[in-house]
């Protein structure tokens, strides 16, 4: 809390006063304190209101009489006290994680809605006092007590999730303290350090479980969508065809993020936004090239309104779930599949036609943010990302590899 002085020199001896508590939020012309403290014009009136008493005391010395200073002294006491108990109540753990999820939802982060989620099941709901404490009070050994009870319920990859985003909300606030970029409103919580950083996550559950489709499985699945008819056929070639992309971004296309030029095939695209990534960042734009039956899959959903695939007019889009539902539904025979084996699936697909990993990444939009990359790099591999979902198609399309024809290698 800053508190405001008002400081008097007499004869070489320089004394100060504690007027009280800075309260920012209070009108700048205030002539009055607030219940939290003073604005800039309510102090300069205390602080006259102390020069007044110090020339009156002149002749037993000068400065504010002792009895008077006392009663300054008591009042800023009790205003200091009072602020930092309100400032305990307001910046607690809860309030840390809500304005976290506030932020991400606000940078366009769409996992905002998953994290809320798991902060309510584990946290605020599973560890009431330990929520309501202030945040800046919260140790390691408590966040580690919230993952223990995770691990020991069998849930290893849900622990290490939440010991990530909680420790990403705890950096947050610790670096608004330098970086303007985040809203000051985390600098209220008074962040030094990061409990969550200070513990370690099960490295047991980290490990991915991908279980990518296999070719032969890759090629059953397409020929299922390849002329289901309607909507649902349409969006789940539109999904494959574009190599898999993270589902919950492709829902999310918006009409006015799609660019089907009839005189120019190399510049028929969509454009996604990656979410994942840096805490703190915008979602990254991530423009995916169109192959005809891409395009045509795309004229089927008829795109049109706020969202592209949508079954209202595009007022909303369809769900994530709504998606993966239909592919699990058309994977008749596949054992054990799930929607997010299609995403592995094309890249093992394409790993094995030699596609490098690096047009890989680029086209489903992951390995791309190292220091390189952003910085140096500004090639848009939109060719590179074409050329690989040409292939993919050949690959899906053909009963065997044996015709494929291999991308061209490129000089280095």
């Amino acid at each position: 809390t800053t508190m405001l002085y008002w400081r008097v020199t007499l004869g070489g001896k320089t004394t100060r006063v504690v007027i009280g508590p800075y309260d920012s939020a209070a009108p700048v012309k205030s002539l009055q304190p607030t219940d939290r403290g003073y604005s800039v014009k309510a102090a300069e009136r205390a602080a006259e209101a102390m020069a007044a008493l110090h020339h009156a005391n002149l002749a037993a010395g000068g400065f504010v009489g002792v009895a008077e200073k006392r009663l300054v002294d008591a009042k800023a006491a009790k205003l200091k006290s009072e602020a930092l108990a309100r400032n305990a109540k307001e910046n607690t753990l809860s309030a840390l994680l809500n304005a976290y999820c506030a932020n991400l939802e606000k940078l366009g982060r769409t996992s905002h809605k998953n994290v809320r989620s798991l902060f309510r099941l584990h946290v605020l709901d599973a560890w009431p006092e330990c929520a309501a404490l202030p945040a800046n009070e919260v140790t390691s050994e408590q966040v580690a007590d919230m993952m223990r009870t995770l691990l020991d319920a069998g849930k290893g990859r849900t622990s290490n999730k939440l010991r990530s985003y909680v420790r990403s909300a705890y950096q947050t606030a610790k670096a608004s303290r330098s970086k303007a970029s985040i809203p000051v409103r985390f600098k209220a919580f008074n962040i030094t350090g990061n409990p969550a950083a200070d513990t370690q996550p099960d490295e047991t559950h980290n490990k991915p479980d991908k279980n990518p489709l296999n070719a032969a499985e890759m090629r059953a699945y397409w020929q299922t969508i390849k002329a289901m008819p309607g909507f649902k056929g349409a969006v789940l070639r539109l999904h494959l065809l574009t190599g898999g992309q993270r589902i919950e971004q492709l829902v999310r296309l918006q009409t006015k993020d799609i660019n089907v030029d009839a005189t120019d095939a190399a510049a028929t695209a969509i454009t996604l936004y990656d979410s994942k990534g840096r805490p703190g960042k915008h979602a990254r734009p991530h423009v995916v090239p169109l192959v005809p039956l891409a395009v045509a899959a795309l004229t089927e959903c008829k795109p049109g309104g706020e969202f592209a695939l949508s079954t209202d007019g595009g007022n909303s889009h369809i769900a994530n779930t709504t998606l993966s539902n239909w592919a699990s539904a058309a994977a008749v025979g596949i054992a054990d599949f799930q929607a997010k084996r299609i995403r592995s699936g094309v890249e093992t697909l394409l790993a094995s036609a030699r596609i490098s990993s690096e047009w890989r990444g680029r086209l489903q939009s992951h390995g791309v943010s190292g220091v390189q990359a952003r910085h140096y790099d500004g090639h848009g591999y939109m060719d590179e990302k074409r050329e690989a979902l040409e292939t993919l198609f050949r690959l899906l399309d053909t009963p065997t590899a044996s015709n494929v024809k291999q991308i061209r290698k490129r000089a280095a």
